[in-house]
């Protein structure tokens, strides 16, 4: 396979911490455009995966390549300059400022809290905030302060603050956990409808969720890929059952 096929192109990934391989010689191949879910039982190596795409661990052997880019010898903010963006488990947004600000000192000249005081709202700002508020469902909310939002609505937000980047590769960690049923549902709608014009890899245990959502899952298990294939495909495979879905 060549690195030029894919957006994303992991070849021999290894990372050791003291010894133990908490990722080991992994393969992982992601198209364009694709919903891509990584499921598998607790320290299987998932968390660690993305620290090592966006640069937060540093791999011991291996190849990560993003657009045919080598990402391993990146520091994390080249990384997301390259069109790479990770959201946490736990929402990172500022809570006083409203959702407005909150998307706007996203914009990749105005980055920092104190870099959007002198940061002009340009037209092109302003039309990138609004588009971005109506694709996370919060256009009726710029006004309101971040930290007044539900749960889910922090969430949205984090996932916006992000698209103002406009990544061609976004990575989500847990993004429903904490969440309402109905907040759930229009979060699924949410990541089907950003898809479109990105890949993105998402971390999940709701397997509900990842039937909606995703094209193709990844079965992660001690650091390595156990099985891959289409929802029902995983599901069925005795290897899945055995170390995860069985428990």
């Amino acid at each position: 396979m060549s690195p030029k096929e894919f957006v994303l192109y992991v070849e021999g990934l290894t990372v050791s911490f003291d010894g133990f391989k908490a990722i080991d010689d992994l393969n992982l191949y992601v198209d364009k455009d694709e919903l891509r879910v990584i499921i598998g039982p607790n320290g299987a190596g998932k968390t660690t995966l993305l620290d090592l795409i966006c640069g937060k661990t540093k791999a011991s052997a291996g190849s990560i390549r993003f657009k045919d880019e080598e990402l391993t010898k990146k520091l994390e903010h080249e990384i997301v300059r390259a069109g790479v963006g990770r959201k946490f488990q736990t929402p990172s947004i500022y809570e006083n400022l409203s959702v407005f600000q909150n998307l706007e000192v996203s914009f990749p000249r105005g980055r920092s809290v104190f870099g959007a005081l002198a940061f002009k709202r340009t037209p092109e700002v302003l039309e990138r905030v609004r588009t971005v508020a109506e694709e996370i469902g919060l256009a009726d909310k710029l006004e309101t302060e971040a930290g007044l939002l539900s749960h889910g609505e922090k969430q949205w937000l984090e996932i916006g603050m992000l698209l103002m980047q406009e990544p061609e590769l976004l990575m989500l960690d847990e993004p429903i956990a904490g969440m309402s049923a109905r907040e759930r549902e229009l979060t699924a709608e949410l990541l089907k409808r950003i898809c479109r014009k990105r890949s993105m890899i998402v971390i999940e245990h709701d397997m509900d969720f990842v039937a909606q959502i995703a094209s193709k899952v990844t079965v992660m298990h001690q650091g390595k890929i156990l099985a891959e294939g289409t929802m029902d495909a995983v599901q069925n495979d005795p290897r899945v059952i055995d170390v995860y879905l069985g428990h």
